[in-house]
């Protein structure tokens, strides 16, 4: 029921979209003298945060500038190398050909799509060969394609992995910490040639016991049976997914939004004055970013329920008590992937330590195979964008990459 009153507000709000469209346009023509006044310059200011506030999006680009290696300008085209019903492997292929480490980008299966780590992408493609995992929205995956689980995400890494070959590296941005390091736990015990040589963990809920933020205490304090109630709902009869049950993407991106509206009622209101001053080029910085923080996709239920319960409740895995298709995940199995760690000081999602942790549940690494490090200044999404991510942390990675791929030559 949920769902579909969200749906009718949508509908109930299309009209006042289209007017407010059309009376801003109205406002800004230049054939129009009012335009050039403060008040209509406000009004239409006004009439754009209302239909950007309210506007449905859709799954945003990648849209990728071209890199720079050794001195020339170089296009990533982007192709699909495999594709499955829940998820597809994307590839960015440069059109040079150079002998760079092949590295998979694990995104996060948490609302937002893929594209939130374009920065991440854009960043890493100038050193390696870049792959990344593009999680389909769960409201158009048709009901005879079958559930998909927290189980099923770690097969759907393995299968990436080993689809890659050997001498892959991974990189897991938040949410994919836990199954990645389930996944690359079971291909070391199974001594598997595919076992990524390096993996790397950003910002990600390995152990939510230390310094839990406000999202894990919600995940704690309300039994499963609530989430399942409040939070799960059905696809309505316009998506190709009808009946699927689904986390709706507008749910999770409502109780991001209200962990810091201030923040964004603050956002928007800067925005107001830059219209009005005709400061465009600050207006289109947040166009871009709320253009992409506001696309949200629906999370399968069973994956979300799966991932509140062993991730959040149970805290199975540094509990060692993390189960995989019936077979107990064991980090000390890694032997052969060396791990580095992420974390930003100011993480509200992923509190400082609770990634750290996994160097603390690899403990048959050599010292030489771990590293961790810590970002002064930044919050989660700092973690793999903006400018620190780009001058500080990918750097670091890329370093921690060609380190432990020379190692193991």
């Amino acid at each position: 029921m949920l769902y579909h009153l969200h749906e009718m507000q949508n509908a109930a709000l299309e009209p006042w979209r289209y007017a407010a469209s059309a009376n801003r346009k109205f406002l800004q023509t230049p054939f129009n003298p009012f335009s050039y006044t403060q008040p209509a310059r406000a009004m239409a200011a006004a009439c754009e945060i209302f239909e950007e506030t309210t506007k449905r999006r859709g799954k945003p680009e990648f849209d990728l500038d071209p890199v720079e290696i050794d001195g020339k300008s170089v296009d990533l085209i982007e192709e699909v190398v495999l594709d499955k019903p829940f998820v597809g492997l994307k590839h960015f292929r440069r059109s040079i050909k150079r002998d760079d480490p092949k590295l998979l980008i694990v995104a996060p299966l948490s609302g937002h799509y893929a594209t939130l780590l374009r920065g991440t992408v854009q960043a890493m493609a100038a050193e390696h060969d870049v792959y990344i995992t593009e999680w389909r929205d769960a409201r158009d995956v048709p009901v005879d394609q079958g559930k998909f689980d927290l189980d099923d995400y770690i097969d759907q890494v393995i299968e990436f992995l080993s689809f890659l070959g050997p001498d892959t590296h991974v990189l897991a941005v938040c949410q994919p910490s836990v199954p990645v390091l389930a996944a690359v736990a079971v291909m070391n015990a199974d001594n598997d040639p595919c076992a990524p040589t390096t993996m790397t963990l950003m910002g990600g809920p390995i152990d939510t016991r230390i310094n839990p933020t406000e999202v894990n205490q919600l995940a704690e304090d309300k039994p499963l049976s609530w989430f399942e109630k409040n939070a799960v709902s059905m696809v309505p009869m316009i998506y190709s997914g009808v009946m699927r049950r689904v986390y709706p993407g507008f749910l999770q991106l409502t109780g991001f939004m209200s962990m810091n509206l201030d923040r964004h009622i603050g956002a928007h209101m800067q925005l107001f004055h830059h219209l009005v001053e005709g400061d465009g080029e600050s207006a289109d910085q947040h166009r871009k970013f709320y253009d992409e923080y506001l696309s949200v996709m629906d999370l399968p239920a069973e994956y979300y329920l799966q991932t509140v319960k062993t991730v959040f409740q149970d805290h199975a895995l540094p509990k060692g008590e993390m189960m995989w298709r019936d077979r107990l995940i064991d980090p000390a199995d890694i032997t052969k992937t060396a791990l580095m760690t992420v974390e930003g000081e100011l993480d509200d999602i992923s509190g400082l330590g609770q990634t750290k942790a996994a160097q603390d549940l690899c403990v048959n690494l050599a010292k030489n195979q771990r590293l961790h490090y810590e970002q002064k200044g930044v919050g989660h999404y700092g973690v793999f964008n903006g400018r620190r991510w780009r001058e500080q942390i990918s750097p670091r990675i890329t370093k921690f990459i060609r380190a432990q791929a020379d190692r193991k030559a």
